[in-house]
């Protein structure tokens, strides 16, 4: 238990952080308590967390050193964050009187070295910014997550994100070269920007994917490529089957071509997103892109695989130009958002897991036939496959529902979570991942020891050496002790 007051840590964070940087206004203390995984409770004002007693909005990686001391040295809890655009609860405030560090006004782009390939940023760069900027000088990050307007560097790196180029670009563990991030003690580390080196471990992997709970992630180098829009080249097909889709995606992996987009959805949730085209089919897309003999040739390749399956038809490739097109998730939709769930009362959650090749399609179908037995209240149901690699895969499972007679805090423990209980557990039993990318947040902890197996005796050791006094997002990742 800390030994000081609320009241009191607001006013020593003001010694430590200008004092206008310490917010104590109650609204942005109880919005700063959840994040989107508690949507529906905050759309109607219930609010059960825990408040934190500050929000300090830093400036620099001193800054962050200084507040981790005095953290650390008072037991409180720590909860980093960046772009607020979290989904698994990640940024939840499990205990009273937390911190919580906002890095988002650390937005310095630094430098950008077309020469090298790079480019160095602050932890609260927004992830468009830095984008759209690259992209006037013929760059880009080659990173796109749907949160792309609001998510910021600093989350991307400790949530180890993936956009919807992976397939081409890879994840943001490909991306990063180097980083700075400051630990509980406050020491601040700096791993240097190499291309690659095998002196040790590969220590960029503690701070990525880390989700808060290790360290403060204040400025990363990321990779650049050269970007050549004039070069899409847009394939689709409708299926009769998911496990063909899944069969014609292995392929082309496993012959070694990169197309950026490589993506499957079922019939549901195919037609809900191409409604005007889908035909209740599951739909199979492609985007290859690159220099234009490369883009040309990807794209005739996976022509050729696709024509040694049954293909119910070929999609025009405007209609997929136009989906190409609204990728990205639209922040000044959240009030439309917001207004739809209240009238309705029906509310979208997503779970993502990954597994090889010869387990993906079982899962799928397991999972599936569960959720809609031992599930009410289902208005859709489906699910879809976004990111691909040599060796297997990742599946998003998609679900709408009514929220009916219930309290807004129990929408969480009647529908969704029962329903990430059934994924995650026939996944772990597949062999499969838990979770693919979004992270573990605070819903996913009670496997995380399945999950990692034998194994997990290198997590909790990084845990407790990093983290003794266990200040840094506790709950997240690894479960709260009684």
């Amino acid at each position: 238990m800390s030994d000081v007051s609320r009241e009191q840590i607001a006013e020593d964070l003001k010694s430590l952080a200008a004092a206008d940087r310490v917010v104590t206004d109650p609204l942005v203390l109880k919005e700063s308590s959840i994040d989107r995984f508690r949507r529906y409770e905050g759309y109607h004002g219930v609010f059960l967390k825990p408040f934190p007693a500050a929000v300090v909005y830093v400036k620099s990686a001193e800054e962050v050193s200084a507040i981790l001391k005095y953290a650390g040295a008072h037991k409180l809890n720590v909860v980093p964050r960046t772009g607020q655009s979290a989904t698994e609860g990640g940024l939840e405030t499990a205990l009273e009187n937390s911190i919580v560090i906002d890095g988002s006004r650390m937005d310095e782009i630094i430098k950008i070295d077309t020469y090298n390939m790079q480019a160095t940023v602050q932890c609260g760069v927004p992830l468009q910014k830095l984008d759209e900027l690259l992209r006037e000088k013929g760059f880009t990050t080659g990173h796109s997550p749907q949160s792309k307007p609001l998510a910021q560097l600093g989350g991307l790196t400790a949530t180890r994100s993936i956009g919807q180029f992976s397939t081409l670009y890879g994840g943001i563990e490909d991306m990063i070269v180097g980083l700075e991030a400051v630990f509980p003690n406050g020491q601040i580390s700096r791993i240097k920007n190499v291309p690659r080196r095998a002196a040790g471990p590969d220590i960029r992997h503690i701070a990525i994917g880390s989700e808060g709970t290790l360290c403060f992630i204040t400025e990363v180098t990321v990779k650049i490529f050269p970007f050549f829009p004039d070069n899409y080249v847009f394939l689709g097909y409708l299926l009769d089957d998911m496990d063909t889709g899944f069969r014609i995606l292995r392929d082309v992996m496993a012959a070694g071509y990169k197309p950026s987009v490589a993506r499957l959805y079922d019939g549901p949730d195919g037609s809900y997103h191409f409604s005007h085209f889908s035909e209740d089919k599951c739909v199979l897309i492609f985007v290859a892109e690159g220099p234009k003999p490369l883009a040309d040739a990807t794209a005739q390749a996976i022509r050729d695989i696709t024509a040694g399956y049954p293909i119910y038809k070929t999609v025009a490739p405007k209609l997929i130009d136009r989906w190409f097109a609204q990728l990205n998730w639209d922040p000044s939709n959240i009030e439309e958002e917001k207004r739809e769930i209240m009238e309705l009362n029906n509310i979208c959650n997503t779970t993502e897991i990954s597994a090889d090749w010869s387990t993906i399609h079982s899962i799928y179908e397991v999972c599936i036939k569960r959720i809609a037995d031992e599930i009410p209240d289902l208005t859709l149901l489906g699910g879809h496959s976004s990111h691909s690699y040599l060796n297997g895969t990742n599946l998003y499972f998609v679900y709408f529902y009514n929220v009916v007679d219930c309290e807004p805090q129990e929408e969480l423990t009647k529908y969704h979570l029962p329903i990430k209980k059934i994924i995650v557990e026939e996944t772990i039993k597949a062999g499969g991942s838990m979770c693919h990318h979004h992270g573990v947040g605070k819903h996913r902890t009670a496997w995380i020891e399945d999950e990692y197996g034998s194994s997990y005796y290198m997590l909790k050791t990084l845990k407790e050496a990093f983290d003794p006094e266990g200040i840094m997002n506790m709950g997240t990742i690894f479960p709260l002790e009684d």
